[in-house]
């Protein structure tokens, strides 16, 4: 890779630290240079970080205000002090941080891949809390097969017996080349500017992943895709859908009549296949992107 050329951000990230559940999580925050005509808490997905939405957020308007927060046990945040990760513990975070970094104004959320997840979960959860609600490629899960809770149980188990670690690098470049492999949409001074606060160096000289590796333990429970649906059906703002054209689906779901059926439970819900993207689709279409998240959150509440 040529690291001569770097990406150069339009607006450059504040740090924040926010006491959250008896942890420190952190929170990258873009300041407007006056008042804010909106806030967006923008929430990331599974082995990512709040930086990533650096991108999208140099195509929206500058006088927005962008909160992004490393979820726990990523980024910057503090890891927990349990032996895995439990879902829930999103929603939480969430609620506490919303009531710091926002105190009562109704929000407008966005949320990618596991993010999109939990922020539709919450919108129907605390429904007058939300002014409008963005998910990114967050369809969720199929129904689950109660039978297979015995063998999802056992392989808990052993993971907590065996435990889970991730791949050191030997550079930043090698960082970077692992990103562009993933995302072979990624350019590369993205990736490096992205491998650059994924990754910091470890006492042996290598560099390491800003993520727990103990988020790779699998969930002793199944998906419950009642209690999702139930969620989503109380959900009462605007909610704009975000896909990518180049679908990231390895279960299919997309393509089922039950993934219909629950979007169909969104009241006041509007859709978008955005071209030539992949499942990191603010990495690979930041600008086109940022296009429809203004258009969304500039409209009126009807």
């Amino acid at each position: 890779m040529n690291e001569a050329a770097l990406y150069t951000e339009r607006r450059v990230a504040e740090s924040q630290t926010v006491r959250v559940r008896d942890l420190d999580m952190h929170v990258w925050r873009w300041e407007p240079p006056g008042p804010a005509a909106h806030t967006l808490v923008a929430l990331h997905g599974w082995m990512d970080l709040g930086a990533s939405f650096q991108f999208l957020v140099d195509h929206l308007p500058a006088d927005w205000r962008i909160l992004a927060p490393d979820w726990r046990g990523f980024g910057r945040s503090a890891q927990t002090s349990s032996d895995s990760y439990w879902f829930y513990d999103y929603l939480g975070d969430l609620d506490s941080l919303l009531d710091q970094l926002v105190a009562d104004e109704p929000v407008n959320l966005l949320g990618h891949s596991m993010g999109g997840n939990v922020v539709m979960l919450y919108a129907g959860v605390r429904p007058a809390r939300i002014r409008r609600l963005i998910n990114l490629e967050g369809a969720g899960m199929p129904p689950s097969d109660p039978t297979r809770a015995p063998d999802r149980l056992a392989k808990w188990l052993d993971a907590l017996q065996t435990g889970a670690r991730l791949r050191d690098y030997d550079s930043v470049a090698a960082v970077a080349e692992r990103l562009m492999k993933t995302n072979q949409r990624l350019r590369p001074d993205r990736a490096h500017w992205l491998a650059q606060r994924w990754s910091r160096v470890n006492a042996q000289g290598q560099y390491q992943l800003l993520a727990d590796p103990r988020h790779k333990i699998i969930n002793p429970y199944l998906y419950r895709a009642d209690e999702v649906d139930a969620c989503w059906a109380a959900i009462e703002a605007p909610v704009l859908w975000i896909d990518a054209e180049h679908q990231s689906d390895r279960l299919a779901f997309t393509k089922t009549d039950a993934y219909q059926a629950r979007q169909a439970l969104v009241r006041r819900l509007s859709r978008h296949v955005l071209a030539d993207a992949g499942h990191m689709l603010h990495h690979d279409q930041p600008e086109a992107l940022a296009e429809l998240v203004r258009g969304f959150i500039d409209a009126e509440q009807a």
